[in-house]
C-alpha cells in the first residue's frame, strides 16, 4: 500500500483541464428576461425527463453538489410541479411521455418558464427519426430557453440559469 502511495505522490496529478466549452451560451431574449424577473433572484425548478439517456439528469444533479452549489444562487429543485417556477425538460418527447409532459406543464402555476436542456430536448439529438419519439419539446409546449450540449456541463447550465436570473455568469 505504501508503494502505491509513494508512486502517486511522485507522479502527481494526471488529470487534465476541461476543454473549452464547445457550445455558445444561449442568448436570452428581453421577453424571457422580463418573464423571469418576476421570480427575482430565486428560481425553483422541476426537472422532467421525457425519454432521455439520463446524461442531462446527471449533470442537473451535479448542480446541487458542493462543487457547483447552485443553492447559493437561489436555485432550488422542487418535487412537485405545483411548487415550481420553471420546468427543465430533458430528452426528446416520447410517445409515452407526451401526455405526462402536457399534464406537468398544466400543473405548473403561471407565470412559468420552460427550459429545454440538452440536444435531445432541443432537436431530438441522436433519437431523431425514432418510431418512439414524437419530436422536440417545443413541438408540445412553448419553450423559453434552450441549453444545448450532449450533455451540457453543469457549469454551462449554471451560467445559463444565472444569466436568466440577471446575474453575471
Amino acid at each position: 500500500m505504501f508503494r502505491i502511495i509513494r508512486k502517486s505522490l511522485k507522479i502527481g496529478k494526471v488529470t487534465g483541464q476541461y476543454p473549452a466549452p464547445s457550445q455558445p451560451q444561449p442568448e436570452i431574449s428581453d421577453a424571457v428576461r422580463e418573464k423571469a424577473s418576476v421570480f427575482g433572484r430565486s428560481l425553483t425548478i422541476r426537472e422532467v425527463d421525457t425519454g432521455s439517456c439520463n446524461g442531462c439528469e446527471m449533470e442537473m444533479n451535479a448542480l446541487m453538489n458542493p462543487i457547483y452549489d447552485a443553492e447559493r444562487f437561489g436555485l432550488h429543485i422542487a418535487a412537485s410541479p405545483r411548487h415550481a417556477d420553471a420546468l427543465v425538460v430533458t430528452g426528446p418527447v416520447t410517445v409515452n411521455m407526451e401526455k405526462a409532459l402536457k399534464d406537468v406543464h398544466a400543473a405548473t402555476p403561471d407565470p412559468k418558464l420552460v427550459i429545454a436542456l440538452g440536444d435531445c430536448a432541443c432537436d431530438c439529438g441522436m433519437f431523431k427519426g425514432s418510431y418512439a419519439v414524437t419530436g422536440p419539446v417545443e413541438r408540445h409546449i412553448p419553450v423559453d430557453l434552450k441549453i444545448t450540449g450532449c450533455p451540457p456541463r453543469p457549469s454551462e447550465i449554471l451560467d445559463a440559469l444565472k444569466k436568466l436570473q440577471g446575474r453575471k455568469p
